[in-house]
């Protein structure tokens, strides 16, 4: 590659990403020459895509829907957690080879680290919604810190246990309608499907049987206090939502792209913050 390194986000439809956003303050605020740019992919476009990378046009990309399984398997040499969730959302070029990393994982475990220190020493159980890519990534995140016990709980029961048998014992699987049967021995509640985001159905769980020490974090970041997480707000339960995930995930690739570790600052989530809530008003009107 000549000139200043070129990233961007690809993905169909790709016209909501923030990450331009996050990369272009980051490049600003670093003072580094480069560019990170929305990258539309048609469905049928991924395999010429990722040979711009393996040819240098860019020095490599983020991944989103509906791309990151398809990209696991074009990559010649996958992460360790890349292969343990069978997802990529991080492409780059090194030695020639087209690489892949999720770091879901990594974002994940950062943001709670952020927004509930200490967390991990209190959660045994935990309980999972969804049983997408999302999940796969949480449940990956979660053994690596030690919980015990994790359920899988999806509309859907046989995608649940589709995943939960992808890992060992430990995680078990159950339907979306004994959640609330099932929150009183839970510790953390993550929800890591669709419901709650702009657009989608509300997730409306009764959380009673959660204890006073629960945790609940919600992926969905648009909007950024989902029904969810205001249900667990007025309980008093410690909350965390989904935007530190979007920011910390970021963090691996804009190092690797161009050879200089970011921080997540709260000014970087201010700025995130602030055009979220402008599009969520606007689009409310």
């Amino acid at each position: 590659m000549t000139g200043a390194p070129r990233a961007g986000v690809a993905g169909w439809p790709i016209a909501h990403s923030r990450s331009p956003l996050i990369h272009g303050y980051w490049l600003k605020s670093l003072g580094l020459a480069g560019s990170y740019e929305k990258i539309a992919v048609p469905p049928d476009g991924f395999a010429a895509f990722a040979q711009r990378i393996r040819g240098g046009e860019l020095a490599g990309a983020n991944i989103t829907i509906p791309f990151k399984e398809i990209a696991c398997a074009a990559c010649d040499r996958l992460s360790d957690d890349a292969r343990a969730v069978g997802a990529v959302n991080t492409l780059w070029r090194e030695g020639g080879e087209l690489r892949g990393d999720n770091t879901d994982i990594a974002g994940f475990l950062a943001n709670l680290d952020d927004r509930a220190p200490g967390w991990s020493t209190q959660i045994r159980r935990a309980i999972v919604i969804g049983a997408g890519g999302a999940a796969r990534a949480i449940v990956a995140a979660l053994r690596s810190r030690g919980v015990a016990s994790i359920t899988l709980a999806n509309r859907t029961l046989e995608r649940a246990v589709n995943l939960a048998s992808r890992f060992a014992s430990g995680v078990e699987a159950a339907s979306f309608e004994t959640l609330p049967s099932l929150l009183a021995g839970a510790d953390l509640l993550v929800n890591a499907s669709s419901l709650g985001m702009q657009g989608q159905p509300a997730l409306s769980l009764e959380l009673a049987g959660l204890p006073a020490h629960g945790i609940v974090v919600d992926l969905v970041y648009v909007p950024l206090r989902t029904p969810l997480l205001a249900a667990a707000a007025a309980r008093g339960l410690k909350t965390v939502d989904g935007l530190g995930m979007l920011l910390h995930q970021a963090v691996p690739g804009f190092e690797r792209w161009f050879g200089v570790r970011p921080q997540v600052t709260p000014e970087l989530r201010a700025l995130i913050e602030a055009d979220i809530l402008g599009v969520h008003k606007r689009s409310a009107e």
